[in-house]
């Protein structure tokens, strides 16, 4: 019998992360997820996916800690080889641009961009043959936020970087492409009144904020076979808010 692939999803807990988990297992994966601080969602996120058949494992990685990111690098999953990574975690402050401190953008590119690059590269002598890799960054990367500049440049380093490996990786057979996520209603839009979010609304042509399922639907089709031809591209998904 042939073993189910496996699929890395770092911040696989929650949010988007959670419906690229559900939507890689429903794919066939078997899926190894990561969390820093909420263990709970990541867990029920598990349970879920083993209630339906399929098998997954949550385990705690900060992964702007070295350390953590090392103890990935030797887990027994690993040994399995992973067939799909998905980078998605990461950190939003909203730090406005004018007040940004030198801490606050180390603090960001440590989790969002250096942590990123450190999990490619424990990961990367486990890497199947012809793994596929999608980095979720954001249309902040070449939009640019005034009230998240730290965020926005980090997710600009992490665009640039994936872009640069999809060329080195190229020739191997890996795949690398990248993920620009609009409004998507995660926690980061949480916090909105009902007037802002009926602003934000107002301004997608498509009229309505983005779900978890519409990210993972993408990640699953550049993960895929039917990608197969797609490398070191940035697929902009936002309902046609911002289009560059």
């Amino acid at each position: 019998m042939t073993s189910r692939p496996v699929a890395l999803v770092t911040g696989g807990g929650r949010g988007i992360g959670a419906a690229i988990s559900h939507r890689l297992a429903r794919d066939g994966y078997d899926v190894l997820l990561t969390y820093n601080s909420s263990s709970k969602p990541a867990e029920m996120v598990v349970d879920e996916i083993r209630n339906s058949g399929g098998d997954a494992l949550a385990v705690k990685v900060d992964c702007s800690d070295e350390g953590e990111v090392g103890l990935l690098g030797i887990h027994a999953w690993m040994n399995r080889k992973i067939d799909a990574l998905v980078l998605n975690h990461g950190r939003y402050d909203r730090v406005p641009a004018a007040e940004m401190e030198l801490d606050d953008l180390r603090r960001t590119m440590k989790a969002n961009f250096e942590g990123a690059v450190n999990v490619w590269k424990v990961v990367q002598p486990h890497l199947a043959p012809h793994a596929s890799m999608v980095v979720v960054s954001s249309q902040l990367a070449t939009r640019g936020s005034p009230h998240g500049a730290d965020y926005a440049a980090s997710k600009a380093a992490l665009s640039t970087w994936a872009r640069s490996l999809a060329l080195a990786v190229g020739p191997e057979g890996k795949r690398v492409n990248v993920l620009a996520p609009g409004y998507v209603d995660t926690d980061i839009l949480a916090g909105d009144s009902d007037s802002k979010r009926a602003q934000r609304i107002e301004e997608v042509p498509l009229k309505r904020i983005g779900t978890g399922d519409d990210m993972a639907s993408i990640v699953s089709f550049l993960l895929s076979n039917d990608a197969a031809y797609i490398t070191g591209a940035v697929l902009h998904a936002n309902g046609g808010l911002y289009l560059p």
